[in-house]
């Protein structure tokens, strides 16, 4: 038979266990103690290349792509606060706030247009026209950015992504998987007729049409009844590169 622990064999373990916790518990401290250290360390040096880069951070597009991701890797946003260090040293907080504004503008002045759903490509086209005249370039990354902080203004600025297009929304219309599978189709030729999605999608004509009238009614479609073969073309400006160089110069 196999003899039970005694009293003072269960107290020893009691004991090693506790031996072991405290152990480590010191070792987690630690590590998290140097990971500290190594992050303030780190975080340092971060200001101390905005300090030395500073022109170039704002001017080059790559380089500020660059320096937003070793940010992110400490932690560091640059763009929380429009008063912070950050601010302060790069006048970054300016840069993207000015981005915003230019955002706003040009999704409300293209509105009647494209229904108020543009490609991240062409908004990018709009403004670089609008900055030919600054130094500082703006690449796709500045622009979902810059979206990115006019969200928590309530201000219905999102970006979607439909097939292999980022679209920025600029009003709060809900489009359902029918309407994105019809602006994905659309995409190979900026327009789809009624046919032609019953013939992909294998959808009813009534399902289709439902579709489409929803994305007309909302402004995201635009018919043309004058080709060749006499069908109806849904055509969809957000999705349309022959729509890309219509009001270039707003």
């Amino acid at each position: 038979m196999r003899r039970r622990p005694g009293i003072g064999g269960l107290q020893k373990a009691a004991a090693a266990r506790d031996q072991y916790r405290l152990l480590g518990e010191n070792v987690a401290k630690l590590r998290t103690d140097m990971m500290k250290e190594q992050l303030a360390t780190f975080k340092s040096q971060l200001e101390e290349f905005a300090r030395k880069h500073k022109n170039d951070i704002r001017k080059n597009p790559a380089f500020r792509a660059q320096f937003h991701e070793m940010c992110a890797k400490v932690g560091v946003d640059p763009l929380a606060s429009n008063k912070g260090f950050w601010a302060e040293l790069l006048g970054i907080g300016d840069f993207y706030y000015e981005l915003g504004v230019q955002i706003i503008e040009v999704c409300m002045q293209t509105r009647s247009l494209n229904g108020g759903l543009i490609s991240l490509q062409e908004l990018c086209s709009h403004l670089r026209q609008r900055r030919k005249k600054d130094r500082e370039a703006v690449t796709e990354d500045d622009c979902l950015r810059a979206i990115s902080k006019l969200k928590v203004l309530g201000s219905g600025f999102e970006v979607i992504t439909i097939g292999k297009k980022k679209l920025v929304r600029s009003v709060p219309t809900e489009l359902n998987k029918d309407h994105n599978q019809i602006l994905e189709l659309a995409q190979g030729q900026g327009f789809v007729t009624v046919e032609e999605v019953q013939r992909h999608l294998s959808w009813t004509s009534g399902r289709v049409i439902d579709a489409l009238e929803t994305l007309l009614e909302e402004g995201l479609a635009m018919i043309d009844n004058g080709s060749k073969d006499g069908k109806c073309q849904y055509w969809f400006p957000c999705v349309s590169s022959v729509y890309s160089f219509v009001g270039s110069d707003i």
